[in-house]
Parts: C-alpha cells; structure tokens; sequence
C-alpha cells in the first residue's frame, strides 16, 4: 500500500492472477513467434534485465523482482492482459488450460529440486502438502525418487500426498517424524528435505531428517524470524539453500506434463467465475474448507464454467 513497485510504478489495488493460461488475440511490434489464437501460458516473472542478475541469465533474482498479477501492470484475473513475448509460452495441443494454469506451480517445485542438485534414486522428504508441497512430490517422482516421504497433520491433503505420488504419509501429532525417517532410510535420513510449511517444526524436522551432507531446501516463504544452532550443519556438512520462482523451467515442466510424467490430477478442486472471487475463492480458501482445496480455478467469462 502506497510504495510504488520499483518496476511497474503501480500501487496497491493491483489487478491479482499469476497462475494462468490463455488465448492471444494481438501481438504487439516486433513480435514475430507468436500468432493470434496461439493457446499461451504467461511465466508471470517481472524483472528489470539490467542488474547483475539479470545479466547473469538469473532473471528470478532480480533486485527489483515482481510478479505480474502481484505487482501490478495487469494479472491473470482480467479479461486481457499484456506481457513480454519473451515470458510466454505455447501450449501443447493437448494440453488444457486448466493444467496451463497450473505450470506455473509446478515450475516452482521444479527449480527446487534442481536447486537440491537431486540426482536420479535419491531420497527426499517433503514439509507440508499444500500446493507447492504436492508439486514438489509430483517433480521429485518424475525425477526418478527412490523414496518419498512427506510430512502431513490428519485431514485430507494426507489423501492429496498419497494421490501425488508419496510413498509414506507421517504426522508429527502422532509419530516422532525423524526417527520414521531414519528408520525408513536405514538410519542415515533422506538426501534431501523441502520445506514448504514456513513453520518452525518443518524447518526443524527438515533439517534434522537429512543424512550427512543432505540439503534442505527452503521453499516457502516466512513471516517470521526461525532459529537452529549453526552446528546442525557444522558437524555433517549439511547444507540449506533458498529458493524462489523459476528460472527457464517453464518449457521442461510443460514437457513434463503434457506427456505424462507430471500428472497434476486433481489439483482443481473447484471452478469460479471472477464475480464470485471473494465468497467461493478466498473465502474458501480461508475458511474451514481450506484444507480440502488445493486451486481453485477462476475466469472472468462465465460461458467457460
């Protein structure tokens, strides 16, 4: 409210909706791979490309990084938006615009498990099955996981972590989780953990959960402080690494779901029209129904419903 992005120049209101797909009906000057009808998805990332970041081919550390949908100068909710040729992507024929809409999650999750240098028949635990968590277990059994464990209090996204494809549900109410671990790893712990809850327990349990230099790393983001004693790391070489967004994911995790290997069934757990945003969207997703929905998908045509 009232700063300015450093990029767009807009301030709060700002038009939301960065996880989306859809139809391009104009091209501006210059653009010469896309045509009008192509079926699009929009990378939503805003950057300035002129930082060091920027320069390195790292666009998602850009200093002055926004997101369109979050930082203004448009969003997935409006009828039309524009965006940079650079950051769209064709879709497959055969994929929906209901999985388009849900590429940009998935590259999320994707460049996580990059970033965790996760080889082929690795071990992993994944903190929290929320949207980004449920991605995260879809990319690390495409990416061949020997063994996926998430952790998950009782209600129906333990469901959800199983249908992604977990091998093992555990719920810190009722199990020590990192003695399951390691008796599920034959007492070293996994390879790699993912944080995704931005609580302490997970950060906790994560780290705790690795084997000798595992990495943990941090998707989610906090809204507060967490601590750990330094020499959790110290004496195991463990290592934990940030993460955000993606950075040229987007064409490998289209690859990956339009043949398959990322199914991303049933992560559209309800379909809205833009009129209905705040009672059947964010009040469903703060309400005490929340655990049951994953997206919930929203348009501002109703003929689409």
């Amino acid at each position: 409210m009232g700063q300015p992005h450093p990029i767009s120049g807009d301030v709060a209101p700002v038009v939301l909706g960065h996880e989306f797909s859809g139809e391009i009906v104009e091209i501006g000057e210059g653009v010469s791979n896309f045509n009008v009808g192509d079926r699009v998805i929009v990378e939503p990332i805003v950057a300035c490309g002129k930082c060091d970041a920027c320069r390195e081919g790292k666009y998602n550390l850009c200093s002055s990084l926004g997101f369109h949908g979050l930082c203004g100068g448009g969003g997935g909710f409006a009828e039309y938006t524009v965006f940079p040729a650079e950051f769209v992507h064709k879709m497959p024929d055969e994929m929906t615009y209901e999985n388009g809409a849900l590429v940009e999650p998935m590259a999320v999750a994707l460049h996580s498990i990059r970033m965790a240098k996760f080889m082929t028949g690795n071990t992993a635990l994944v903190l929290g099955s929320g949207p980004i968590g449920l991605a995260t277990i879809e990319c690390l059994k495409a990416a061949g996981a020997k063994l996926v464990i998430v952790l998950q209090r009782k209600s129906v996204r333990q469901e959800y972590a199983k249908r992604a494809g977990a091998d093992v549900v555990l719920d810190p109410n009722e199990v020590n989780v990192v003695e399951e671990v390691k008796k599920l790893t034959g007492g070293i712990g996994v390879d790699a953990s993912f944080e995704t809850t931005g609580a302490q327990i997970g950060f906790n349990i994560g780290l705790d959960s690795l084997k000798f230099e595992g990495t943990m790393v941090i998707t989610s983001i906090w809204e507060k402080e967490t601590s750990f004693n330094p020499n959790a790391l110290v004496f195991s070489e463990k290592k934990i690494v940030g993460t955000i967004a993606y950075r040229h994911e987007f064409p490998a995790t289209i690859a990956q779901m339009s043949d398959g290997r990322v199914k991303a069934e049933g992560y559209v757990t309800k379909k809205i029209a833009l009129d209905d945003i705040v009672k059947e969207g964010f009040g469903a997703l703060t309400g005490p129904e929340k655990k049951k929905h994953v997206k919930i998908l929203v348009t501002p045509d109703k003929t689409l419903l």
